[in-house]
């Protein structure tokens, strides 16, 4: 165990897991494209997924939005191109991200909950695509 990592308990740690993880996003020549060419405020982008991830990690920040449409969208605005190795690479992203700057509890349950997320949302991004054509 690191004794210089600590766990993910705060507001600020998950806006720190999150504003380094979408750095290296946006640096990524495979990952990169998908978000620079529909994301134009990157500092509200930044404050929506911190308050999702703190939602879903601590339960008691509440979440108002559709991360399911907003996928289907955007695999739709790129010609359904998105497929699973963008996934695997996303998530492979978020857990190098959470081992560079968290371990314990819940960094793991981060990780869990990114893995569960990625399979939801691959899947229903491919449902979606069989309900346009």
């Amino acid at each position: 165990m690191d004794t210089n990592k600590s766990d993910i308990k705060t507001h600020d740690d998950v806006y720190k897991l999150v504003s380094t993880f979408y750095d290296k996003i946006r640096k990524d020549d495979f990952l990169g494209p998908f978000f620079e060419t529909l994301i134009t405020d990157w500092p509200a982008h930044i404050e929506r997924l911190t308050t999702f991830w703190e939602s879903s990690l601590f339960l008691k920040t509440k979440y108002y939005g559709n991360p399911l449409e907003v996928h289907i969208k955007v695999d739709q605005a790129n010609n359904n191109s998105i497929s699973e190795k963008h996934f695997g690479a996303w998530l492979n992203l978020w857990i190098q991200t959470i081992d560079e700057l968290f371990e314990g509890d819940m960094a793991n349950n981060a990780k869990q909950r990114a893995r569960k997320m990625g399979t939801f949302l691959y899947l229903n991004i491919f449902q979606a695509r069989t309900k346009t054509e």
